[in-house]
């Protein structure tokens, strides 16, 4: 029997994506259907715990009894979150996937890499024929990040003061596609610095850096994403953020250097939700 594990949903892009990338990588993993045989409370709370999340995290805040139940009110406490999960598996979020390099829920299914002994070929691409990026945190300082973003006329002043986090993104062979990052201000994350490298341009890359950028700003705490913007606003849209008037932002994304100092005037603010 296989070492990995995925708890799958058929019926889920990012889960039959996840599982594509398991095959791709040589490996046949334990499919467990969890809404035919779904996990027993022990199980399910221990992987919880084993992927470093609260217990709300892990809910399936798409899934109808989501709302029919009210589960956004403060007042549920974990175990009635989990006798809720227990009573409808629909709002377990998937795909979870147990691996001995550690337990995650691969919401975007890029992350499914990270649990792998080897990656998937290059050649290999997700159902809508976008390859699967690797994040790897960075430090300001880099090199790369700075040049790419002098490249590509976006503020690169203030990269190593505190509060920032910054990320290089790859494909499964290695090949540098691009940059990323956010200041994370509690539940507001003002995301920043989202290049990607000329030779990477025009090949459906941006939402994939996108996406893992905006799940590494949720594991931060972020629940609302924020960004300035003189030039790329259509594709922000596409990918689900949405114009706001800057007195809609919270004062600490206004207090940013980002927003306060480096952006013009002009450049529009845009929101959106971080939901996994």
């Amino acid at each position: 029997m296989s070492d990995i594990s995925i708890y799958h949903n058929p019926d889920c892009g990012s889960s039959r994506n996840t599982l594509a990338l398991i095959r791709a990588s040589g490996i046949e993993p334990e499919v467990i259907e969890y809404l035919k045989t779904p996990p027993d409370r022990e199980t399910l709370k221990a992987l919880i715990a084993r992927m470093g999340m609260r217990v709300r995290d892990a809910l399936r805040v798409k899934a109808a009894p989501y709302q029919e139940l009210g589960l956004d009110a403060a007042h549920w406490s974990d175990d009635a979150l989990l006798d809720q999960m227990l009573a409808h598996p629909i709002l377990i979020n998937r795909p979870i996937v147990v691996s001995p390099l550690g337990v995650r829920l691969c919401r975007p299914a890029d992350l499914v890499i990270e649990l792998l002994p080897q990656r998937p070929p290059d050649e290999f691409r997700k159902a809508d024929g976008v390859p699967p990026l690797v994040d790897t945190s960075i430090a300001g300082d880099d090199a790369g990040l700075a040049a790419a973003l002098r490249h590509a006329a976006l503020p690169a002043d203030d990269l190593t003061e505190p509060g920032r986090r910054f990320f290089a993104y790859a494909t499964a062979s290695g090949e540098r596609v691009g940059y990323g990052g956010y200041e994370c201000l509690g539940r507001d994350a003002l995301l920043r610095s989202l290049v990607a490298l000329p030779s990477a341009r025009h090949r459906g890359l941006g939402g994939g850096m996108l996406a893992l950028l905006l799940r590494r700003a949720y594991d931060d705490g972020g629940r609302n994403a924020w960004l300035l913007t003189t030039t790329a606003a259509p594709f922000f849209e596409r990918n689900g953020f949405k114009p706001v008037e800057r007195d809609a932002a919270p004062a600490s994304i206004l207090a940013t250097r980002q927003a306060a100092e480096q952006c013009p005037a002009g450049a529009g603010l845009l929101r959106r939700s971080i939901r996994i």
